[in-house]
């Protein structure tokens, strides 16, 4: 009977031994559907954080208290989330449709839900992405007869609120100006909200209290170096007490300058070279206002342009430097009442709905200036709207003068780091 009895058991342990290894993997099947659908999951998640993070500081930025600010944020901010990735990198969120607008609110200061625009100091980016699809834990749902408890998609949910907060540092253009006699920020250094400055146009000397200069922002004197801070991406990092440097004559700025507006020479484009959302110009041949001549916001005097209106509304229709049409010379024509005055530059461009302005444009011609003291010091930062393009170098460029750059109701949203007691403003996030 021994030998029959170890017999038996020899033959029961393979047996044995399947069922083992059955209930084993049947286990190790469920760590891997864990692992592999949740950390699908967890990828979605962040990249749709990501787009709404971006969602959030894009529309922030537009939160100046004007008028159309909340639809500008809803634009800026739909297109920043949009161009983000969401779900294993798809282009097109998987098919489940990308961020809509509707998905932005906004909030004021205590925290409040609001729709009016010089109210709005929040913006919140909130969004479910449905349809993340759950292939193994589905699976091991069906296999085990509890498909309720492991359907075939989830849905992941992000949301972001951004606002703007005083800056480290930040990204001027090379431009400075000097407080009048008995200016102070107290009294906006003796300057009026809407008046236009001009920018002091010949090289190599200082302005003049209550004047404009070209300043180079990394304290050197180089020309060349001036046109490149004026570019797109230009020099970021300008502090309080930075001591800038005076530039020789200029050869190079009116390219820089001018991309702002969407005039372009050769094969310069605004694909590559971002327009302002607007290039309709401001000069005293089309906008007759007197002092202070508030081009930015204000009425068309008697006597300015048949098309003239203010760059609040030329920026919703998105309206080139020839309004609604792409004619250089047109152009040059409505801005300087010249057709020539434009000939180095050959092309515009395209305005209105379904054009580049729209397409390709940023806020950029609303921009930081420093305010310096006569050693060239860094003492604050303004907000400036830049009037026309320049027909060369060694043309005259004017601004508009629109106040503090570190006040909630500063049209200007620049660049720069978070995180300082009295800089401008730049979009941070909160949540």
């Amino acid at each position: 009977m021994i030998p029959h009895t170890r017999y038996a058991v020899h033959q029961r342990q393979p047996g044995a031994v399947i069922l083992t290894v059955c209930f084993l993997l049947f286990f190790l099947l469920g760590f891997v559907a864990i692992a592999f659908d949740l950390g699908r999951l967890f990828i979605v998640k962040t990249e749709l954080q990501t787009a709404m993070d971006s969602c959030a500081l894009a529309a922030a930025q537009e939160l100046d208290g004007q008028s159309g600010s909340l639809a500008r944020a809803r634009r800026a901010g739909t297109t920043a989330a949009n161009l983000n990735r969401v779900n294993l990198q798809s282009a097109n969120w998987d098919g489940q449709g990308q961020f809509p607008d509707t998905g932005i609110s906004f909030r004021d200061a205590a925290y409040t839900p609001t729709g009016t625009p010089a109210s709005a100091r929040y913006a919140q980016c909130e969004h479910r992405q449905n349809g993340v699809r759950m292939w193994l834990l589905h699976a091991l749902g069906a296999f085990t007869g509890n498909s309720a408890a492991h359907p075939a998609t989830r849905a992941v949910l992000a949301s972001a609120v951004a606002t703007r907060g005083s800056a480290q540092s930040t990204c001027p253009i090379p431009v400075a100006v000097k407080a009048r006699i008995g200016g102070s920020a107290s009294n906006n250094y003796g300057f009026l909200i809407g008046e236009w400055i001009t920018v002091f146009d010949k090289g190599g000397a200082a302005a003049a209290a209550g004047e404009m200069g070209w300043y180079n922002l990394d304290g050197s004197n180089s020309a060349s170096e001036t046109a490149a801070e004026l570019a797109e991406g230009g020099y970021c990092g300008t502090r309080l007490g930075d001591t800038l440097g005076t530039p020789g004559a200029q050869t190079s700025v009116d390219r820089p300058w001018n991309f702002r507006f969407g005039v372009y020479k050769n094969s310069d484009s605004p694909s590559l070279n971002h327009p302002d959302q607007s290039g309709y110009a401001y000069t005293s041949a089309n906008w007759k206002n007197t002092v202070p001549q508030n081009a930015f916001a204000g009425t068309p005097a008697a006597g300015s342009h048949a098309s003239a209106q203010n760059y609040v509304t030329k920026r919703a229709a998105y309206a080139s430097l020839a309004d609604t049409g792409t004619n250089i010379k047109t152009g040059s024509q409505i801005a300087f009442g010249d057709t020539n005055r434009l000939n180095s530059f050959q092309k515009l461009a395209t305005p209105g709905a379904s054009g580049q302005h729209r397409q390709f444009g940023t806020n950029r011609r609303l921009v930081i200036v420093p305010v310096i003291n006569g050693a060239s010091q860094v003492t604050d930062f303004v907000c400036m709207f830049m009037l026309h393009p320049l027909s060369g170098p060694n043309d005259p460029a004017r601004l508009e003068y629109r106040g503090l750059a570190g006040i909630a109701s500063s049209p200007c949203a620049p660049a720069g780091t978070p995180g300082g007691a009295s800089g401008p403003l730049v979009p941070v996030l909160v949540r």
